[in-house]
């Protein structure tokens, strides 16, 4: 009695895959198809259980029997190649109504081994076997995927490549454009490659011209962030927000920017608005996490902790959350939790931050720059870089310190905090704080408001002996910021000069 193939392919379409890969089991050990009399069938029918497989995520087992299928596809007779090559590449890859000598896809075959590989995490293996379908059998998904591959890989002309390829058949893939963002492209050359769509009388549809209007926008929002220009994308996100009011994609992006350039408390502001209109959002939120620690707000952060593990405990965001909750009780524990997020994820940039931290705080600087490097090298931001100068200055290699304070400064030429990088430096020997002193300076003229620099130049009055310049330094900015490490610092500087009762003050103020 046969085995209806025409079931399986039902079954999958139905979403009941574990059904379909038992059925399946019965349709590949059928005793009236084998490799010698139909070598083609048997190949159609591993590919049907292939499938089943790998929408069960039984990965493994997937790719041993797509494997199957493909050598099974080698051995049919050379007469029907030509037949077979002329299949288009958007057929589905088990086409389960053929009956003819053309029904398995090698290329789509190729890529659902590739997207396995994914999976689990086996980039190379993945990478390998997209190379073996050729750049005019790719439809955009697997281009994407063939991007991201590249990308991982450092193979980043082919990676651009790619993305280009995404966005001349679709301008929407988002994903593209942020890939090419990321890899240096110009908004102007990213723009370009959408393609037109004008209308009989020459002009571009309405709808179509004012998306375009959005989408601009948003690559021009991306491209900023890319080249270090905070500023610039922030304003650009802030203008789309306008026209799309409450889009969680652009509140976490732009969350995320200011968590990175150190506007803590409007990052969270961002993240608690996007938790208050989708309470399962993952994306960022071991930044979140990390804002939350800072702010000792640890109530909020072990219900974020919580929230998060139970909507998905395999995402990297996740263990980089865990991480920061750890980190108070078992600093090895918070670790091992942050390494875990990069072994899901080796691109995500949080957990090496994390991880740099961690072995900073464990007074293990040589790991440290390895993990800021890792960081770096995906996307260099400001915080790589205050990890990168932080260990290197407790190493006492100040010439690596200060290149890498300089390189903050030349990527991000208009930030305050770069500056105040190369003022840390400075200020690490005491025939360098005269420099010191003006790098702050110039930090605190670029961003008035700065509370670092300003304390960093306070305690550069306070080490030199200038406890007058240290207090109303400090008092000027006790106006607008009522911030525990200002009253420490300014408690410090009375006792100093032996202002006990007012040493005192400052320290209660700081204990409230």
């Amino acid at each position: 009695m046969e085995v209806p193939k025409d079931q399986m392919s039902t079954l999958i379409d139905h979403g009941l895959y574990n059904s379909a890969q038992i059925l399946g089991c019965f349709l590949v050990s059928s005793s009236s198809v084998n490799s010698e009399t139909n070598p083609q069938l048997k190949a159609e029918n591993l590919v049907l259980l292939g499938d089943a497989l790998l929408r069960e995520k039984e990965y493994r087992r997937a790719i041993h029997t797509y494997k199957q299928a493909l050598q099974q596809n080698k051995i049919i007779p050379k007469q029907n190649t030509t037949a077979r090559s002329s299949l288009s590449a958007s057929n589905r890859s088990s086409s389960p109504n053929s009956f003819n000598i053309s029904a398995i896809n090698e290329y789509e075959v190729k890529f659902n081994i590739a997207s396995c590989h994914c999976a689990l995490n086996e980039n190379r293996a993945a990478l390998l076997e997209m190379e073996g379908i050729p750049s005019k059998a790719r439809n955009l998904q697997m281009n994407l995927t063939m991007g991201k591959l590249c990308r991982s890989s450092r193979h980043t002309r082919a990676a651009i490549t790619c993305y280009k390829e995404c966005l001349r058949h679709c301008p929407y893939i988002i994903e593209a454009i942020t890939g090419l963002a990321e890899l240096g492209v110009l908004a102007k050359d990213i723009i370009s490659l959408f393609p037109q769509t004008p209308s009989r009388g020459g002009r571009p549809p309405f709808d179509h011209f004012d998306s375009s209007r959005w989408l601009q926008r948003y690559v021009e929002a991306q491209c900023c962030i890319a080249s270090n220009d905070y500023k610039g994308g922030l304003e650009l996100f802030t203008e789309l927000l306008q026209r799309f009011p409450n889009n969680i994609h652009i509140l976490l992006e732009m969350a995320k920017v200011e968590a990175i350039i150190g506007k803590n408390d409007e990052a969270i502001t961002n993240f608690e608005k996007v938790r208050s209109i989708d309470p399962y959002v993952i994306t960022y939120m071991d930044e979140y996490a990390i804002l939350l620690k800072l702010k000792s707000d640890h109530s909020k952060l072990n219900k974020l902790v919580h929230d998060l593990w139970n909507i998905d405990p395999t995402r990297p965001e996740v263990f980089v959350a865990l991480s920061v909750l750890w980190e108070r009780k078992d600093e090895r524990g918070a670790l091992s939790y942050a390494e875990k997020s990069i072994g899901i994820d080796e691109r995500h940039i949080p957990g090496y931050i994390m991880k740099g931290n961690l072995f900073l705080s464990m007074n293990r600087p040589e790991p440290a720059v390895i993990a800021f490097r890792g960081a770096q090298e995906l996307r260099p931001d400001l915080r790589s870089y205050q990890g990168l100068v932080r260990s290197y200055l407790a190493l006492s290699k100040i010439k690596e310190a200060l290149h890498a304070a300089r390189e903050a400064m030349k990527t991000m030429p208009q930030s305050a905090k770069a500056l105040k990088l190369v003022g840390d430096v400075h200020a690490s020997n005491s025939g360098g704080r005269e420099k010191a002193k003006k790098f702050y300076e110039s930090a605190l003229r670029l961003e008035p408001g700065y509370l670092g620099a300003a304390l960093a130049l306070a305690e550069l009055h306070f080490v030199e002996g200038r406890n007058g310049d240290a207090v109303s330094l400090l008092e000027r900015y006790l106006k607008d910021w009522a911030d525990d490490s200002l009253h420490v610092k300014l408690a410090q500087v009375f006792a100093a000069t032996n202002m006990l009762q007012e040493a005192l003050s400052h320290y209660e103020a700081a204990l409230r």
